[in-house]
């Protein structure tokens, strides 16, 4: 059973991770590595340090590998991985079990900043490549950057987004009070991208935060 004062912040599900966003986090990840295709959960809940005890229920329960295991100054953060979803789902419903919680006890996430930069200055583009962990970005393209909260709900929005246009990831983090995401391309594939993540986020269901 959950403690009290436990908080279910995210659960989030990708059914398949997209090549960019698979890659990506293959940059960032100090646990066993995801590749394209793969289903994925993450989850984050206050206080952190839960997060030790409810990763040792997920990855006992199913084949899923953790990817990351994260403790910040608020927050804990994890995510598991497989080529199979039902792994991944059932691992995801073992930790349910174990909180004594349904998906429904997760915050429903909100997205805090949206703003796209058209024609993006080469001297800005510079600033942003020096902290980027993606690809780079180019002088002209258009920026699309994405905040959401809870913060792990941003790889949700990132996977999406790359499933419904043509674009670039040139940065996403996804700890802390929000999680944010970095992506460029042309205007018409950015505002592609934006709908679908907006879309992404605005369909899942939860508490009110």
């Amino acid at each position: 059973m959950a403690q009290e004062g436990f908080q279910l912040r995210a659960f989030c599900f990708l059914d398949s991770m997209q090549a960019q966003f698979a890659s990506f986090v293959g940059t960032i990840t100090q646990g066993d590595l995801p590749v394209e295709g793969m289903a994925s959960l993450y989850v984050e809940m206050a206080p952190g340090n839960e997060v030790f005890r409810v990763v040792d229920v997920a990855v006992k329960a199913t084949e899923a590998r953790p990817g990351a295991q994260v403790v910040e100054r608020e927050f804990g953060m994890f995510e598991v991985h497989s080529p199979s979803q039902a792994a991944v789902i059932q691992a995801g419903e073992s930790v349910l079990e174990r909180l004594g919680l349904s998906v429904e006890d997760r915050v429903k996430p909100a997205i805090a900043s949206l703003q796209m930069i058209t024609n993006v200055d080469p001297y800005q583009a510079q600033l942003l490549n020096r902290f980027r962990r993606g690809s780079m970005l180019v002088p002209g393209e258009t920026l699309l950057v994405v905040e959401v909260a809870p913060a792990a709900y941003i790889n949700l929005a990132a996977n999406e987004a790359e499933k419904g246009a043509n674009i670039k990831i040139i940065h996403i983090s996804s700890v802390g009070r929000f999680g944010r995401m970095w992506f460029s391309g042309s205007e018409a594939e950015i505002l592609a991208a934006r709908d679908a993540a907006v879309s992404a986020i605005e369909t899942v269901t939860g508490r009110p935060g």
